[in-house]
């Protein structure tokens, strides 16, 4: 009896320590969606562990953006592109420039996670029910369709704590599920070394790789959106060190999760000569070599990163264009609904048309580091402006952070600028 009680206060505390997260989870939930998933199964599998520095650094400076960006919401009290309007020369045009490239990026990002979710659906009906073998496009279809649809619901209640229970419940679900996966199929510790070090693979698709990675990783939509999420969760500025937790923990999961996922297909594919390109390559090259446990787990923690992805992806557009015009997001408004319903159908455009969404899903987070460049530097003017912040001076070594940050920021923007024109 006092086994069992000790046993539900250990659940109650690991329950009470997940759910009083923070934030911080819409931004895993904008991370780790099917789109870094998808980026770390094919680097893993096709580069092994060689572009782990990639995600590092993009995890070091995401979680510098985030405080940034958090610290200057509970400081001023005002959101990010609501502040650029207001407070940077031609910030108005900035601003609009911004919501059409993440709202471009994030749906593009949307269409590939719904197509890979109602695959890796299909899958698992495909284990149970043989006989859908010949109606692969009509199964992904109509699971496309009824998973968007159930979204669409979710978002009408329209609540921030009921977006962040969600939320949480599938980010742990996929934590959990890619770290467990890790102790059964992970490479060699010398390898986890060596990618370490900086190199981009000497192949063709290696420099959009890691422009996918950073587009993926330092996601613009992340770090923008997270002035309204702190204000949703009723933060004031009596909450900055709870903010600088609540972003340094979102960092270091992201990194842990995502470089999980890299792992176990490092470990598992990587050596078997076996790079990952559709969907279905993930089961027929995983099941051999980690067990039928451990490809469930691994595929339970994708689709669960993909249904936490497509939450996010669906509220960027009017969570952007709420900034700009108030900076106060009304959920419950005719405009809030008529946009999201626009990305649902937006979303619906690969599972329709058949396309490869491992394919569309890389080249998607490509187009996401344009914009990373002007946001930095949008924070970097605001952060520093006595007026706005008041008796808050800004450390020397944010400054330095987020100026390096920049760079990284435009060498990778340049680079994925010379991926795409390679790839079209």
């Amino acid at each position: 009896m006092e086994a069992q009680k000790a046993n539900r206060s250990i659940l109650n505390m690991v329950l009470a320590a997940v759910l009083a997260f923070g934030p911080g989870i819409f931004a895993i939930g904008y991370t780790i969606g099917t789109g870094s998933v998808t980026s770390m199964i094919v680097a893993g599998s096709t580069y092994g562990m060689q572009l782990l520095w990639v995600l590092l650094l993009s995890c070091i400076f995401s979680g510098l953006l985030m405080y940034a960006y958090g610290n200057y919401a509970l400081i001023s009290g005002e959101t990010a592109l609501y502040s650029f309007k207001r407070h940077i020369k031609g910030g108005k045009i900035i601003a609009i420039l911004i919501i059409i490239g993440i709202s471009f990026g994030q749906w593009n990002s949307l269409m590939g996670i719904l197509g890979i979710s109602a695959n890796i659906i299909y899958e698992i009906f495909l284990i149970y029910f043989p006989q859908l073998e010949g109606f692969r496009y009509e199964t992904v279809l109509i699971v496309a369709i009824v998973v968007i649809a159930i979204m669409y619901a979710l978002l009408l209640v329209g609540k921030y704590t009921f977006f962040e229970k969600i939320l949480v419940i599938f980010v742990t679900i996929m934590g959990l599920s890619f770290i467990i996966s890790l102790f059964m199929v992970y490479p060699l510790p010398l390898e986890v070394l060596q990618g370490l070090v900086p190199s981009v693979p000497k192949v063709e698709g290696g420099q959009m790789m890691v422009a996918a990675f950073v587009g993926t990783t330092m996601a613009a939509a992340t770090f923008l959106s997270r002035p309204l999420f702190v204000k949703g969760k009723g933060w004031t500025i009596k909450n900055l060190k709870q903010q600088k937790k609540d972003a340094i923990i979102a960092a270091i999961l992201v990194f842990v999760i995502s470089a999980s996922v890299m792992a176990v297909a490092s470990g598992a594919l990587f050596h078997q000569g076996q790079p990952v390109t559709k969907v279905l390559d993930m089961v027929n090259t995983l099941e051999p070599v980690a067990g039928k446990f451990a490809l469930t787990l691994f595929f339970f923690g994708t689709l669960s990163a993909g249904l936490s992805s497509i939450f996010p992806c669906l509220l960027i557009a009017p969570i952007l264009v709420a900034d700009y015009q108030s900076g106060e997001l009304d959920t419950s408004s005719k405009q809030f609904r008529i946009i999201t319903f626009f990305a649902c159908l937006f979303a619906l455009i690969v599972p329709i048309f058949g396309a490869n969404p491992i394919e569309m899903q890389i080249v998607s987070q490509v187009f996401n580091v344009f914009v990373l460049p002007i946001v930095i530097v949008g924070i970097l003017l605001l952060i520093n402006n006595k007026k706005i912040m008041k008796n808050h001076k800004t450390s020397i070594w944010i400054n330095i952070g987020l100026a390096t940050a920049l760079l990284f920021a435009c060498v990778i923007s340049y680079n994925g600028i010379l991926a795409l024109v390679a790839y079209f």
